[in-house]
C-alpha cells in the first residue's frame, strides 16, 4: 500500500484520482481549499473504495505561500509518503492577486506545487523509491515564460496565462528530475487531456465556455486521471523520470520555439526559488 498526496482532490481530476487510488488499497491523503468540499469528497471517495484504502482529508488554499508552507510541516509525521501528485489548478478570467501580491494563476498552478514538492523532497527522498507527478496541459502549446512579465502585469490573457503556468509545470519537473537523479525518487508531468473540470469555477463567463467546450471536445475526469494513476503507481515507469505523457505514453513538448531549454528551466527553478523564499 502506497501513501499518496493528491492536491486539488475535491473535485474534477483529482477527485476521480483519489478516487481510483483509494479504489487500489492505496493510503491517499486528499487536499482541497474548502473544508466542507472536502468532508463531501472524502465521504464519496470512502464508499467507492469500499474501506480497500484509508483516506483523509488535509485543507490549505493555495493562493497562499503560508498555507503551503504549513500544510508541508502538517505532512512532516506521515511515516512515510511514497508519491506526491500535484494536480491542483486554478485559470481566471480576469487578473487576480494572491495575498503574497502574486498573480493568482502562476501562484496556483506553478509556485505553490514548487514549494509544497522543494518543502517534501526530504519525506520523499527517505521513502524512496518515490514519484512525484505534476499535472500540466497541452495549454503549454505555443508558449514561453516571459520572464520580464511573470506576473502578466502588463498584458494577461486568461488563457496565455495558464498555458505558461502550465509550462512551467513541465519545466520544473524536467529540472526537478535531472536534481532527484540517481536517489530514487522520479518526476514526471502530464497532459490529462481536455477534461470537464471546475477550474473556472471563480469566473462565470470562463465556466459557461468552458461547458460548452467539454460537451463538445471534453473527456470524463475518470479518463482524464488515467495518466495521473499510470505515472503514480505502473510498474513499468517506475524508473521513468524527467518525461512529460499524454494518455500513458510519452508525448512530444510543444512550446514556442526555444521555450523548452535547460537553460529557461534553470533559470524559472532560480527565480521560482526567490518568489516563494526558499535558499
Amino acid at each position: 500500500m502506497l501513501t499518496i498526496l493528491v492536491t486539488g482532490a475535491t473535485d474534477g481530476i483529482g477527485l476521480a484520482t483519489a478516487r481510483s487510488l483509494a479504489g487500489m488499497g492505496h493510503h491517499v491523503l486528499m487536499h482541497g481549499r474548502s473544508a466542507d468540499k472536502g468532508r463531501v469528497a472524502v465521504e464519496a471517495v470512502r464508499a467507492a473504495a469500499a474501506g480497500k484504502g484509508e483516506v483523509r482529508f488535509l485543507q490549505a488554499d493555495f493562493a497562499s505561500l503560508a498555507q503551503v508552507r504549513k500544510l508541508a510541516a502538517d505532512l512532516q509525521s506521515l511515516p512515510r509518503l511514497d508519491v506526491l501528485i500535484n494536480n491542483a489548478g486554478c485559470i481566471n478570467l480576469s487578473r487576480r492577486v494572491t495575498a503574497d501580491g502574486l498573480e493568482m494563476t502562476f501562484a496556483v498552478n506553478h509556485l505553490a506545487p514548487f514549494l509544497l514538492t522543494n518543502l517534501l523532497l526530504e519525506k520523499l527522498r527517505a521513502s524512496a523509491p518515490a514519484r512525484i507527478v505534476t499535472v500540466a496541459s497541452g495549454a503549454h502549446r505555443g508558449q514561453a515564460i516571459d520572464f520580464d512579465d511573470l506576473m502578466s502585469t502588463n498584458d494577461y490573457r486568461m488563457m496565455r496565462t495558464y498555458g505558461r503556468s502550465k509550462l512551467a509545470n513541465i519545466l520544473f519537473t524536467q529540472t526537478l528530475a535531472k536534481r532527484l537523479a540517481g536517489i530514487g525518487v522520479t518526476a514526471n508531468s502530464l497532459h490529462p487531456g481536455i477534461v470537464s473540470t471546475h477550474l473556472g469555477q471563480d469566473n462565470w463567463l470562463a465556466r459557461t465556455i468552458g461547458r460548452v467546450f467539454m460537451a463538445v471536445a471534453g473527456v470524463s475526469a475518470d479518463k482524464g486521471a488515467k495518466t495521473s494513476v499510470y505515472l503514480a503507481t505502473a510498474t513499468e515507469v517506475a524508473g521513468t523520470s524527467g518525461e512529460y505523457f499524454a494518455k500513458c505514453r510519452p508525448a512530444p513538448l510543444e512550446g514556442a520555439p526555444g521555450a523548452v531549454t535547460d537553460e529557461t528551466a534553470e533559470h524559472l527553478w532560480s527565480v521560482s526559488k526567490t518568489l516563494v523564499g526558499l535558499t
